[in-house]
């Protein structure tokens, strides 16, 4: 029965929705909820990995049911649109934390280190499929079978897999131990147990997406093709070798490493006593070594290992604090706390936030355009592709451009993908693809960062500047420390007055039904 320990994880989840604040990475809104958005209401923007059929529409479905139902109960409003996934999300990793309770055997360090964790905070109620594959992740891990032979794990490991396939890589291990250590013959186990539960869980996951993408796929199949084979993953940069030792997993850690590579150690050097800390060690070990293989590292993609190495760091401290003495524990326990505190604090309501910020306003901009001249906004995000969310935050069919980023699929040589074409000659790109006459074909909203104003001074010239946000205190050639949004001057030409008049040197585009400016 859940007890207050659930309910507890249920409200730190809760809150994390409206404290954290911030952008982490572009699939948290581009691969669930801009997903889900067409999917609800027939617009809507979709990556490069639809088309290709290598992601799967079993999470983003999810989320489509929901706006659904908020639309025939007409509640579909942005806010809730972008607060409901997130709160969904929360408690079922609410849930999944209060299964990795049970599975620590409910010691108090294991809810300490888990609540306390900042990465978990910072990710545990965002929409993204790595959040999604963690939940999973522990609550397979709270039903693994260390004595005895059930095998219900496999059915959130299958799930997983389906999602995200990369996801299994923590269980080929444990799955070998498993099989090790079970007194039923291998082929029996593999047959009547690991495969019915993959095929079945298989089939209702290639029906799903093969329902939404209109022909039969495997979706784990092109996941693997482009990402693994292909090395499409390594166009969106590439990291040393060793990255995931010096910066990944420290950083996910947060100051629960130092601990952690003390119980890594007790673990290895007492092996047969700690058993399970040993077998979930390789595992951790095997995942960090398979990641370093691949060229392409994000801090997310260690999520999955994260309740294994709190798993770890909580039966190490346990057993510590039989010895320690009070005054030793409670610094331990407030060190942890603070520096995690503070990592969540500042990662959650301060950094990269601006590009969230920005789109309560742009909607609100958008509906006042409609209502006030009859005709709708049209918005041009001048920044990194996927810099903000799209539909799914303003919720209005109106025309908005962003600078597309696709991989070479095609093999053309000295490929640049349009952002970069962008970012080699700001001015260049404008007057080669946005219009002249008449002046409300231009966009009516300019999103941009502030680096790029010195740039763009002429374009800008007949825009002004209504709003900034604070988006960072570590601005990079690219990401400027403020997102600003201009309007443009003619008020009249936004209602669709022509105007002949324009003070940019840029060539005519044919017309506003160009693909460059509609989804």
């Amino acid at each position: 029965m859940w007890n207050r320990t659930f309910w507890f994880f249920v409200a730190v989840r809760i809150a994390s929705v409206f404290l954290v604040t911030t952008w982490f990475v572009p699939d948290e809104y581009w691969q669930s909820l801009e997903v889900a958005h067409r999917l609800a209401f027939g617009y809507g923007h979709l990556t490069w990995e639809w088309a290709a059929g290598m992601r799967s529409y079993l999470y983003p479905a999810t989320f489509a049911g929901l706006y659904k139902l908020l639309a025939l109960v007409g509640l579909d409003s942005a806010e809730l649109l972008t607060l409901l996934p997130r709160i969904l999300q929360a408690c079922l990793s609410a849930y999944a934390d209060y299964r990795f309770h049970v599975w620590c055997r409910q010691s108090k360090w294991s809810t300490f280190l888990l609540a306390s964790s900042w990465c978990w905070f910072y990710v545990g109620s965002r929409t993204l499929a790595n959040t999604l594959e963690t939940s999973l992740t522990m609550i397979a891990l709270s039903y693994f079978p260390w004595a005895s032979e059930c095998t219900p794990f496999l059915w959130p490991v299958a799930l997983s897999f389906f999602v995200r396939p990369t996801s299994v890589i923590p269980w080929v291990p444990l799955c070998l131990y498993h099989i090790k250590k079970s007194t039923h013959p291998t082929w029996e186990l593999l047959l009547k147990r690991y495969l019915l539960i993959g095929l079945l869980t298989g089939a209702l996951c290639v029906g799903v997406d093969s329902y939404f993408h209109g022909a039969v796929v495997f979706s784990s199949y092109e996941f693997l093709k482009y990402n693994v084979l292909n090395g499409v993953g390594s166009f969106y940069g590439e990291h040393p070798w060793y990255w995931y030792l010096s910066a990944g997993l420290p950083t996910v850690l947060g100051v629960s490493v130092l601990p952690f590579l003390a119980a890594g150690y007790e673990s290895v050097r007492h092996r047969k006593v700690y058993k399970e800390r040993a077998i979930l060690l390789l595992s951790v070990c095997f995942t960090v070594l398979v990641y370093s293989l691949l060229a392409h590292k994000e801090f997310r993609f260690l999520l999955p290992v994260l309740p294994m190495c709190l798993f770890i760091t909580a039966d190490y401290l346990a057993r510590w604090s039989r010895k320690a003495s009070s005054k030793m524990i409670w610094f331990t326990a407030l060190l942890i706390l603070s520096v995690n505190g503070l990592m969540a604090g500042y990662t959650g309501l301060v950094h990269q936030r601006g590009t969230l910020d920005v789109m309560p306003y742009l909607a609100t901009t958008a509906k006042d355009y409609r209502d006030e001249f009859n005709n709708p906004a049209k918005i041009l995000f001048l920044m990194p592709c996927h810099s903000t969310p799209f539909y799914s935050h303003v919720h209005q069919n109106v025309t908005m451009r962003f600078l597309h980023c696709e991989p070479n699929l095609t093999d053309q040589p000295n490929y640049l993908d349009e952002a970069d074409q962008f970012y080699a000659n700001p001015m260049g790109w404008v007057r080669k693809n946005l219009p002249v006459h008449p002046l409300s074909a231009l966009p009516t909203h300019v999103v941009t960062f502030d680096v790029l104003e010195p740039q763009l001074k002429d374009f800008l010239s007949i825009y002004q500047e209504k709003v900034s946000f604070f988006h960072t205190d570590y601005p990079t050639e690219r990401v400027g420390g403020f997102v600003k949004v201009y309007e443009r001057y003619d008020r009249n030409a936004a209602s669709g007055a022509s105007s002949t008049t324009s003070t940019t040197a840029v060539p005519a585009m044919e017309d506003e039904s160009d693909p460059l400016y509609n989804p």
